[in-house]
């Protein structure tokens, strides 16, 4: 818990609200890029959450949900702590309809960065030492990418208490605890300590409802958990939580139609969809290799052998 909370040499007291702006690089016309940081702070101190978006530019729901929270004015009356949220990292991304930086590269596998890196790597370095020791917790909220659309999820580390006490919280319709990926800010959180929640939901470049409303209030009932604010929404669905996810990819090249899709619960054996050749000469079919629930599923027409088409999670346990 921290009194005053600086970030670029700017003080920010119990009480008190403001915007900065981080310095990241310029565009080639030399317009300059920020990283726009809220930070709000209640009278009263308490736990210190991050909430961020559009570390992938093409992201777009994350960037509404962060968005959203802010435009509500979620966090103009807390009652303890305080919230750092980034509507949108990669600016770069986000104007490009991107995933990546200008130079092509994954701020999501950049971490912790350098000062004299990649782009991405500097965009890494300054959330690794200027974002990462303020905070006590963290939700990074992602869609799915590459044509694919993800059920809203919760992902955190297997081996974080905290992360998975939050996950329950959170209550997602999916959750999925795994092994965070190398060089991802989750990662790099984990080490200094730091728990971070992964929310994924919907496709990118295409916003998504019940995404969106999953998210936000999801986020609350993190923030009345941590004694932050005083109701929050009950989820009235069940959460399915997975520790066993895998990939179902295309047996072949051709126009891929799915007859299953993110969210549904599936057996061993169902049709899934089916790849056929473009010149109507053949028809195979795609199988569910288990039972087990459509965590993800690929909307691209065309595919290639051995493209991932469906993602499937193994329930350990559901809880209501």
């Amino acid at each position: 818990m921290i009194d005053i909370l600086e970030i670029a040499r700017q003080k920010i007291p119990l009480g008190q609200n403001s915007v900065i702006e981080l310095d990241i690089a310029r565009l080639p016309s030399g317009t300059p890029i920020h990283l726009n940081v809220h930070v709000h702070r209640s009278a009263n101190p308490g736990p210190t959450l991050l909430i961020c978006g559009g570390v992938h530019g093409d992201e777009v729901n994350g960037v509404e949900i962060v968005r959203r929270a802010l435009g509500e004015r979620l966090f103009k009356d807390m009652k303890a702590g305080s919230v750092i949220a980034i509507p949108l990292v990669n600016v770069y991304g986000f104007i490009n309809f991107s995933r990546d930086l200008a130079d092509g590269k994954d701020v999501n596998r950049s971490f912790p960065g350098s000062p004299t890196g990649s782009l991405a790597s500097r965009v890494a370095h300054i959330l690794t030492n200027k974002v990462v020791p303020l905070f006590d917790y963290g939700i990074d909220y992602h869609t799915g990418g590459a044509s694919r659309h993800n059920h809203p999820q919760i992902r955190y580390s297997k081996s974080d208490e905290k992360a998975a006490e939050l996950a329950q919280v959170f209550a997602a319709p999916y959750t999925i605890a795994n092994t965070p990926i190398s060089k991802s800010f989750r990662k790099e959180a984990l080490k200094k300590g730091k728990p971070i929640l992964v929310f994924e939901g919907g496709e990118s470049l295409r916003y998504d409802t019940q995404s969106v409303e999953v998210g936000i209030a999801g986020l609350k009932r993190v923030m009345h958990h941590l004694g932050m604010i005083d109701t929050a929404p009950a989820a009235d669905y069940s959460t399915h939580i997975f520790t066993d996810t895998h990939w179902i990819r295309s047996p072949r090249s051709g126009l891929f139609l799915w007859h299953h899709c993110s969210g549904e619960y599936i057996t061993k054996g169902t049709l899934l969809g089916e790849i056929n050749d473009p010149q109507a000469q053949e028809k195979t079919p795609v199988l569910a290799n288990s039972n087990g629930y459509i965590v993800g599923h690929n909307n691209a027409p065309v595919v290639s052998q051995g493209d991932a088409l469906f993602h499937v999670g193994v329930e350990s346990f559901s809880t209501i």
